[in-house]
Protein backbone atom coordinates (compact mmCIF):
# COMPACT_ATOMS: atom_id res chain seq x y z
CA UNK A 1 0.00 0.00 0.00
CA UNK A 2 1.49 3.38 -1.25
CA UNK A 3 1.28 6.34 1.21
CA UNK A 4 0.35 9.28 -0.64
CA UNK A 5 2.93 12.14 -0.86
CA UNK A 6 1.94 15.39 0.73
CA UNK A 7 1.16 17.87 -2.20
CA UNK A 8 3.60 21.33 -1.25
CA UNK A 9 1.49 23.87 -1.72
CA UNK A 10 3.45 27.47 -2.00
CA UNK A 11 2.96 30.08 0.68
CA UNK A 12 -0.29 32.49 -0.98
CA UNK A 13 0.58 36.16 -0.87
CA UNK A 14 -1.59 39.20 0.59
CA UNK A 15 -4.37 39.85 -1.76
CA UNK A 16 -3.79 43.70 -2.59
CA UNK A 17 -6.92 44.84 -1.37
CA UNK A 18 -5.96 42.82 2.32
CA UNK A 19 -2.48 45.37 1.92
CA UNK A 20 -4.48 48.34 1.50
CA UNK A 21 -6.63 47.55 4.45
CA UNK A 22 -3.79 46.61 6.72
CA UNK A 23 -2.16 49.90 5.77
CA UNK A 24 -5.07 51.89 6.05
CA UNK A 25 -5.54 50.53 9.72
CA UNK A 26 -1.68 51.19 10.96
CA UNK A 27 -2.28 54.63 9.73
CA UNK A 28 -5.43 55.36 11.07
CA UNK A 29 -3.99 54.51 14.15
CA UNK A 30 -1.49 56.11 13.94
CA UNK A 31 -3.42 58.98 13.82
CA UNK A 32 -5.58 58.41 16.67
CA UNK A 33 -2.65 57.07 18.67
CA UNK A 34 -1.39 60.90 18.20
CA UNK A 35 -4.02 62.55 18.89
CA UNK A 36 -5.82 60.19 21.80
CA UNK A 37 -3.02 57.75 23.10
CA UNK A 38 -2.96 53.92 22.75
CA UNK A 39 -6.35 53.46 24.70
CA UNK A 40 -8.86 54.66 21.77
CA UNK A 41 -11.34 52.11 20.92
CA UNK A 42 -10.78 49.92 18.17
CA UNK A 43 -13.68 50.25 16.68
CA UNK A 44 -12.99 53.68 16.25
CA UNK A 45 -9.73 53.09 14.43
CA UNK A 46 -11.49 50.64 12.03
CA UNK A 47 -14.09 53.42 11.42
CA UNK A 48 -11.50 56.08 10.41
CA UNK A 49 -10.17 53.46 8.38
CA UNK A 50 -13.01 53.18 6.92
CA UNK A 51 -12.99 49.26 7.25
CA UNK A 52 -15.48 46.56 9.44
CA UNK A 53 -13.96 46.13 12.68
CA UNK A 54 -13.59 42.44 11.96
CA UNK A 55 -10.79 43.86 9.55
CA UNK A 56 -9.13 44.91 12.22
CA UNK A 57 -9.20 41.71 14.33
CA UNK A 58 -8.12 39.64 11.19
CA UNK A 59 -4.82 41.42 10.90
CA UNK A 60 -4.37 42.36 14.75
CA UNK A 61 -5.60 40.05 17.01
CA UNK A 62 -5.51 42.71 20.21
CA UNK A 63 -4.44 45.94 21.23
CA UNK A 64 -0.31 45.26 21.34
CA UNK A 65 0.14 43.41 17.98
CA UNK A 66 -1.85 46.95 16.55
CA UNK A 67 0.66 49.41 18.65
CA UNK A 68 3.66 47.31 18.08
CA UNK A 69 2.82 47.35 14.02
CA UNK A 70 2.17 51.30 14.63
CA UNK A 71 5.72 51.53 16.24
CA UNK A 72 7.62 49.50 13.47
CA UNK A 73 6.13 51.53 10.83
CA UNK A 74 7.27 54.64 11.93
CA UNK A 75 10.75 53.33 12.97
CA UNK A 76 10.89 51.96 9.38
CA UNK A 77 9.93 55.24 7.79
CA UNK A 78 12.73 57.16 10.16
CA UNK A 79 15.57 54.33 8.92
CA UNK A 80 14.26 55.22 5.35
CA UNK A 81 14.88 58.99 5.99
CA UNK A 82 18.07 57.75 7.73
CA UNK A 83 19.22 55.90 4.61
CA UNK A 84 18.02 58.94 2.35
CA UNK A 85 20.41 61.50 4.24
CA UNK A 86 22.96 59.12 4.21
CA UNK A 87 22.87 59.30 0.30
CA UNK A 88 22.93 62.63 0.09
CA UNK A 89 25.98 64.90 -0.55
CA UNK A 90 26.94 68.18 0.39
CA UNK A 91 27.05 69.76 3.81
CA UNK A 92 26.90 67.26 6.07
CA UNK A 93 25.17 69.21 8.88
CA UNK A 94 22.75 70.08 6.73
CA UNK A 95 21.57 66.43 6.17
CA UNK A 96 21.68 65.96 9.75
CA UNK A 97 19.61 68.94 10.47
CA UNK A 98 16.97 67.62 7.28
CA UNK A 99 16.89 64.18 9.23
CA UNK A 100 15.91 65.61 12.80
CA UNK A 101 12.92 67.56 11.14
CA UNK A 102 11.79 64.52 9.51
CA UNK A 103 11.88 62.22 12.82
CA UNK A 104 10.13 64.95 14.10
CA UNK A 105 7.37 65.01 11.41
CA UNK A 106 6.63 61.04 12.37
CA UNK A 107 5.72 62.41 16.07
CA UNK A 108 7.65 59.81 17.84
CA UNK A 109 6.65 62.18 21.02
CA UNK A 110 4.02 60.67 20.82
CA UNK A 111 5.04 57.19 20.78
CA UNK A 112 7.32 56.71 23.34
CA UNK A 113 5.12 55.91 26.21
CA UNK A 114 3.47 53.55 24.27
CA UNK A 115 6.87 51.47 23.82
CA UNK A 116 7.99 52.14 27.49
CA UNK A 117 4.32 50.91 29.01
CA UNK A 118 1.91 49.41 26.40
CA UNK A 119 3.73 45.99 25.14
CA UNK A 120 6.67 44.12 25.48
CA UNK A 121 9.73 45.66 24.75
CA UNK A 122 11.68 43.14 23.68
CA UNK A 123 10.17 41.45 20.58
CA UNK A 124 11.80 40.73 17.95
CA UNK A 125 10.27 42.94 15.32
CA UNK A 126 10.84 45.71 18.06
CA UNK A 127 14.03 45.33 18.68
CA UNK A 128 15.27 44.40 15.08
CA UNK A 129 13.35 48.18 14.05
CA UNK A 130 15.28 49.66 17.23
CA UNK A 131 18.92 48.51 15.86
CA UNK A 132 18.07 49.53 12.35
CA UNK A 133 16.66 52.98 13.53
CA UNK A 134 20.29 53.27 15.90
CA UNK A 135 22.81 52.57 13.73
CA UNK A 136 21.66 54.49 11.01
CA UNK A 137 20.84 58.08 12.70
CA UNK A 138 24.69 56.82 14.66
CA UNK A 139 25.61 57.26 10.69
CA UNK A 140 23.82 60.39 10.06
CA UNK A 141 25.74 61.76 13.22
CA UNK A 142 29.31 60.46 12.81
CA UNK A 143 29.26 62.00 8.88
CA UNK A 144 28.90 65.47 10.62
CA UNK A 145 30.90 64.52 13.32
CA UNK A 146 33.88 63.73 10.94
CA UNK A 147 33.25 66.85 8.84
CA UNK A 148 34.04 68.80 12.42
CA UNK A 149 30.41 70.23 12.53
CA UNK A 150 29.01 68.15 15.05
CA UNK A 151 30.30 68.41 18.94
CA UNK A 152 31.83 65.36 20.01
CA UNK A 153 30.25 65.06 23.26
CA UNK A 154 26.47 64.40 21.66
CA UNK A 155 25.26 61.02 20.93
CA UNK A 156 22.36 59.06 19.49
CA UNK A 157 20.38 59.18 22.82
CA UNK A 158 20.62 62.78 23.53
CA UNK A 159 19.51 63.24 19.65
CA UNK A 160 16.51 61.24 20.32
CA UNK A 161 15.26 62.84 23.97
CA UNK A 162 15.60 66.28 22.41
CA UNK A 163 13.14 65.36 18.93
CA UNK A 164 11.15 63.69 21.23
CA UNK A 165 10.63 65.83 24.14
CA UNK A 166 10.73 68.74 21.67
CA UNK A 167 8.06 67.79 19.73
CA UNK A 168 5.71 66.99 22.24
CA UNK A 169 3.12 69.63 22.79
CA UNK A 170 3.27 71.60 25.78
CA UNK A 171 0.94 70.48 28.97
CA UNK A 172 -3.05 71.89 28.13
CA UNK A 173 -2.46 72.49 24.60
CA UNK A 174 -3.68 70.40 21.52
CA UNK A 175 -0.89 68.30 19.62
CA UNK A 176 -1.53 69.55 16.87
CA UNK A 177 -1.40 73.56 16.83
CA UNK A 178 1.58 72.60 18.85
CA UNK A 179 3.10 71.79 15.50
CA UNK A 180 3.95 75.48 14.40
CA UNK A 181 6.81 76.04 17.38
CA UNK A 182 8.13 72.12 17.00
CA UNK A 183 10.45 73.01 14.28
CA UNK A 184 11.04 76.38 15.60
CA UNK A 185 12.61 75.00 18.72
CA UNK A 186 14.33 71.83 17.14
CA UNK A 187 16.19 74.38 14.79
CA UNK A 188 17.41 76.54 18.67
CA UNK A 189 18.44 72.55 19.38
CA UNK A 190 20.49 71.93 16.32
CA UNK A 191 22.37 75.05 16.53
CA UNK A 192 23.36 74.20 20.02
CA UNK A 193 24.76 70.69 18.43
CA UNK A 194 26.85 72.85 15.90
CA UNK A 195 30.98 72.36 16.53
CA UNK A 196 33.05 74.23 17.70
CA UNK A 197 30.88 73.80 21.30
CA UNK A 198 30.67 76.77 22.83
CA UNK A 199 30.57 75.20 26.71
CA UNK A 200 31.22 71.98 27.82
CA UNK A 201 27.85 69.44 28.70
CA UNK A 202 27.79 68.40 32.40
CA UNK A 203 27.95 64.43 32.34
CA UNK A 204 28.37 61.94 29.53
CA UNK A 205 26.34 61.65 26.39
CA UNK A 206 23.07 59.60 26.77
CA UNK A 207 23.11 55.80 24.62
CA UNK A 208 19.69 54.39 23.91
CA UNK A 209 20.87 51.53 26.16
CA UNK A 210 20.68 53.57 29.06
CA UNK A 211 17.23 54.36 27.66
CA UNK A 212 16.01 51.66 27.82
CA UNK A 213 17.69 50.34 31.19
CA UNK A 214 16.04 53.56 32.80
Amino acid sequence: MQTATPVQRKATRPRADALRNRERIVTAAREMFVEFGPDVPLDEVARRAGVGNATVYRHFPDRDALVREVVCSVMERMARAAERALAETGDAFEVLERFVHTAADERISALCPMISSTFDQHHPDLEAARRRVEGLVGEVMERARAAGQLRPDVGVGDLMIAVAQLSRPPAGTECLRADRFVHRHLQLFLDGMRAPAPSVLPGAAVTLEELRQS
